[in-house]
Order: C-alpha cells, then sequence, then structure tokens
C-alpha cells in the first residue's frame, strides 16, 4: 500500500507561521506524501499498545508519537508536519496514532479536506475506566492538578471524549462509513492478535505476528503516581513543547530515553482509588451514551453499564 499523494497548489502555502484554517498547510510546490490512516483513539484506549506493534509495519510520526498537528498544531504547516516523516518512503504504508483527534471537530474536519481517502480507526473502552485512566495521565503529565472530581467538572476533554456514539455519527458523517473501523476495547485484551489482524486488515498492513510479550497487557495507569512537584513537572512539559515547535523532537526524545520522563512523571503519592458512589455516578452519567452506541454496533456493551 502506497503512502496517499496530496498535492499542494502554490495558492495554498502559508508561512508555517500564520494562523487560521485559510489554507491546507504550509508546502512548497509538489506532491506530499500524507498518512492513509489514523489511529484516533480515544486516549487510554490502548493507543500506546497499538503504536508500538504497528510501528513494525507502517512509517508512524517521529521521533514525537503524537504530533497533535489537525487538532493543536495546525498553524505550524504541513511541512512541520511532514517533517515526522522524513524517513517514509513507499514500501510501508503511513499513518498517526493519534487519540486526541477523536473528539475534536477541527481535526475531524481537517483530515477530511487534507486527507480525505483516509481510513480511521476508533477503539472504544467502558467509559468509566477510561476516564479514570484519563485522569491520571493527565495529572501525572502536569497537564492539570485538580482532584478527580473537580477535573470532571473544570477539564471537559474528560467527559467530551467519552460521547463516543456522537463523534464517532460525525466521523461517519465526515469521511464516510466504509473509511471509518469501530473495535472495543475488549476484544483487544480478549484476543489481542484476532484484533489486531482485523485493524491491519482494515489498514492496508501486512499482517504481522504478535510475539509473547505484545500478547501481554500494556502497562496501565494503575502504575502511575502523582507527580513530586507539579510546577517541576509542567515546566518540564512547556520546555518539550517548546522544543517540538522548533523542530527538536529528537532531542526531547533522546531526554526521555535517558529516563527523565520517570523522574518527571512519578515520586509523588499514589493516586486515591475512585468512590464506588463516584462509580455509580459516572456510570449513570453514560449509560444513555453507551445505550446509543450499542445500537449503533448492534452490540451489547451491559458489562459497562
Amino acid at each position: 500500500m502506497h503512502p496517499t499523494q496530496v498535492s499542494i497548489p502554490r495558492s495554498c502555502e502559508l508561512s508555517g507561521t500564520g494562523t487560521g484554517d485559510e489554507a491546507v498547510a504550509s508546502a512548497a510546490d509538489g506532491v506530499w506524501r500524507l498518512p492513509s490512516f489514523f489511529v484516533i483513539g480515544p486516549p487510554r484506549t490502548g493507543t500506546t499498545w497499538l503504536h508500538g506493534v504497528l510501528s513494525q509495519g507502517a512509517w508512524l510520526s517521529h521521533p514525537t508519537k503524537e504530533t497533535r498537528f489537525f487538532d493543536k498544531h495546525f498553524h505550524r504547516g504541513l511541512d512541520w508536519y511532514l517533517s515526522h516523516y522524513r524517513k517514509a518512503s513507499e514500501e510501508l504504508p503511513i499513518g498517526e496514532v493519534a487519540p486526541t483527534y477523536f473528539a475534536s471537530s477541527e481535526a475531524r474536519e481537517r483530515i477530511a479536506r487534507t486527507v480525505p481517502k483516509a481510513k480511521v480507526v476508533c477503539t472504544f473502552r467502558n467509559p468509566v475506566d477510561r476516564v479514570q485512566s484519563l485522569y491520571r495521565l493527565k495529572r501525572a503529565l502536569g497537564l492539570i492538578r485538580w482532584k478527580f472530581e473537580d477535573a470532571l467538572i473544570r477539564d471537559p476533554e474528560l467527559l467530551e471524549s467519552s460521547r463516543y456514539s456522537a463523534h464517532l455519527q460525525a466521523w461517519q458523517s465526515t469521511l464516510g462509513r466504509s473509511q471509518v473501523m469501530v473495535t472495543v476495547y475488549d476484544d483487544m485484551r480478549a484476543d489481542p492478535q484476532a484484533y489486531l489482524d482485523k485493524l491491519m486488515d482494515f489498514v492496508g498492513m501486512r499482517r504481522l505476528q504478535l510475539t509473547d510479550s505484545q500478547l501481554r497487557p500494556a502497562a496501565t495507569s494503575g502504575l502511575l503516581t502523582q507527580p513530586r512537584s507539579y510546577y517541576l513537572t509542567r515546566g518540564a512539559l512547556l520546555l518539550a513543547e517548546w522544543s517540538k515547535a522548533k523542530r527538536l523532537d529528537s532531542v526531547v526524545a533522546a531526554v526521555k530515553r535517558l529516563g527523565a520522563e520517570r523522574f518527571f512523571m512519578s515520586g509523588g503519592s499514589a493516586f486515591p482509588e475512585v468512590s464506588l458512589a463516584q462509580r455509580d455516578k459516572l456510570r449513570d452519567f453514560f449509560r444513555p451514551e453507551i445505550e446509543q452506541l450499542e445500537m449503533m454496533l448492534n452490540r451489547d456493551l451491559s458489562l459497562w453499564k
């Protein structure tokens, strides 16, 4: 399968520092290779595991795992985005694992305009478990500092990214049902090889045989702790974002390999468990969304309720 070909005329050029959606992106004249598929999450649905597996048979963004181009950094221009695929060739398909795209209308519309034939893969997980996992990750990264109950009110992404049926309908309407694959996290955990085979067939990848280590569950948010210092972790995150904007992704990746990520994302106290009352409240909140998804997928999701 060959990378997607997109021609960007000179009239659509941007400097790479402007803002807005007046043009597709920043690029010189010519034909550019862009991802032919996106794994759009939402977050905390096994995308880290998938990234590690898919990287064996496809060109994924490198060294930054999530570019956030289509939802957050579109103003940086297409040349900035393509710099993450500079080693790509036509031998393997090109893709991006981008879980924050799922709940982003901007990402959806931009992908539809820029790569209209791209295929996207969604993976849905029990929303109560997923929200708790996402909260812990965001705390560990220094993105938020509130207690769980407050974060549900003050951070819209936690609940918005669990509006599975609404966002799924939007993706299907924008790209077409045939270009959107729906999977369930439970299937990934129950039979990783069968799950992966279906996904690879859909995106046009050659099937890969999972190793014994890949068949084991990936690390979960249960291993995360609160940061030893919110301000230290937050500062490191902002510095990493600045470095990526300056195309210093390789520096950030090297620092991570030296163990800095573990230092900034750990060392604090363990996360308190979410109370049974809070979980019951969340289950009641998500019930209508789950029931709508059951009808869309023609699948029983009673365990989530």
